[in-house]
């Protein structure tokens, strides 16, 4: 068998010569090029270097980069004065096309930088491989280690197109309003299911990261589980439908505190009106089996899908996420909760590593184009106060969260505190109490207190603790405000 033959690490110098030739030729070349082309990116380290010199030349201004200005800066190389100094520099001037494409030369440069570094990356998975020992979860360590790394290539390779001229920029605008005409005038984005809320928002909006906070307790899960829910099902019924745009989508769901079957057995009991501790425990009639095994038969194709990963990386996220995108066209995304996502490396404190989540989530969300959904925790400084509707104050690390998020809602439930705090039977306090839990039982707040693109309000719905359901409010169970 013929022997394969040696495989070389992929580089050119060709192209390097040629953009560094077409930069020394027509300074100007540069700024078409400097802002997605990194030094680093070059295989040859003295060309590296002459690319980072030209840089700064140009950007300092006032001295044109020619063979002799840069020679005059860069005379004391020793890279430079082993190639020859500046007959070099003249040399790549002179051999520049006459009418080079620089953009196309730093595309190919930068795929070529970005193919060393997986190899690079192959290369370490390999030999870390072969040398671990045994046991010892080390090879669920490698596997995080190097969904690290390809997430770092991943986000140093993403420089984006620059700038739009306002016609391009507009285009996006006009598929959003085309989009929002074609569902009836109604919304833009991805349906939440809730009227109010899709009217408020125009729908769960692409690249928008949304938060969700509340206590534990107060329902944040199960609202957020009832939106990916419909967005499922709403996407499976609009394409049955033959709907151009439909207004749901199919969603990933990261659930990092509950297993699969715990979030599927919450979805069950919504829709069969079973009450939870009767799926738990199987404590179903004839005819509750019957709904039962229905419904499940019925939901089985939904595009919803759970990812119940404990102690999952934003890293991680980011790469799942893109491959459900390309495998099954997620639309929206989903994660319970913000606080449980584990940062890239150790930080001095919690803040930062939130910081790092909800950046890279925002990031996601523009990359990916889709709405992403996270839940938050808030501090316990809201039990402390008389007034327990959370404000943005009141997310736990809330900096970077209230500072990434384009909306920011809380859910609310006053029916949570009361059932706490009843007075004693038979006093005027206890008659009280009772009147204003029959007011609020099975009623929720949405708060939405930070909306990047519009108004922000108050948003009322039911709430059925024993199926874990919120639903709209019927017109004439709307409070008067």
């Amino acid at each position: 068998m013929e022997q394969q033959a040696y495989r070389h690490v992929p580089y050119d110098i060709d192209v390097e010569q040629a953009l560094l030739g077409a930069v020394l030729q027509d300074n100007r070349a540069l700024e078409r090029v400097s802002g997605n082309l990194k030094p680093e990116h070059f295989y040859d380290p003295l060309h590296g270097r002459i690319y980072e010199t030209l840089i700064g030349m140009v950007e300092r201004g006032g001295v044109v980069a020619t063979p002799l200005t840069l020679h005059a800066t860069m005379k004391a190389d020793p890279g430079v004065i082993e190639v020859g100094g500046q007959a070099y520099f003249d040399a790549l001037t002179k051999a520049a096309p006459a009418l080079p494409n620089v953009r196309d030369y730093a595309a190919i440069l930068r795929d070529l930088a970005t193919r060393r570094d997986l190899i690079r990356i192959g290369e370490d998975i390999v030999n870390t491989a072969y040398e671990a020992p045994a046991g010892g979860g080390g090879a669920k360590t490698q596997i995080e280690e190097a969904e690290k790394a390809l997430y770092a290539v991943s986000e140093s390779n993403r420089y984006g197109d620059g700038a739009l001229d306002f016609h391009q920029a507009m285009q996006k605008t006009v598929e959003l309003a085309t989009k929002a005409q074609a569902r009836g005038g109604q919304i833009s984005g991805v349906t939440s299911g809730f009227i109010e809320i899709d009217r408020l928002l125009g729908g769960l909006q692409p690249s928008d990261l949304l938060i969700l906070g509340g206590r534990p307790g107060s329902g944040k899960t199960s609202l957020s589980t009832n939106m990916a829910f419909h967005a499922a099902r709403q996407y499976v019924r609009d394409t049955e439908a033959g709907a151009e745009f439909p207004s749901g989508a199919p969603v990933l769901f990261f659930s990092l505190e509950m297993a699969a079957q715990q979030l599927s057995a919450r979805i069950l009991s919504e829709q069969t009106e079973i009450e939870m501790w009767k799926i738990r425990n199987g404590k179903l009639s004839d005819s509750e089996w019957e709904k039962f095994v229905l419904t499940m038969q019925e939901l089985a194709t939904l595009p919803l899908y759970i990812d119940d990963t404990g102690g999952i990386s934003i890293a991680q996220i980011a790469a799942r996420a893109r491959r459900m995108k390309r495998e099954k066209n997620i639309g929206l995304i989903v994660i319970d909760y913000i606080q449980l996502v584990a940062a890239s490396r150790n930080y001095e404190n919690r803040v930062q590593e939130i910081t790092e989540v909800t950046k890279g989530l925002k990031t996601l969300a523009k990359e990916l184009d889709i709405p992403i959904l996270a839940l938050s925790q808030l501090s316990r400084g809201v039990d402390a106060r008389d007034d327990k509707r959370p404000v943005l104050s009141d997310l736990r690390e809330s900096g970077s969260i209230e500072q990434d998020a384009d909306v920011v809602m809380f859910v609310y439930r006053e029916e949570y505190y009361l059932a706490t705090r009843e007075p004693e039977a038979g006093t005027p306090d206890h008659a009280k109490w009772v009147e204003k839990m029959e007011r609020v039982t099975n009623r929720a707040e949405v708060l939405v207190e930070k909306h990047r693109h519009g108004a922000t309000r108050s948003i009322d719905l039911m709430f059925e603790g024993q199926y874990t359901r919120f639903s709209n409010l019927a017109d004439d169970q709307a409070p008067v405000r």
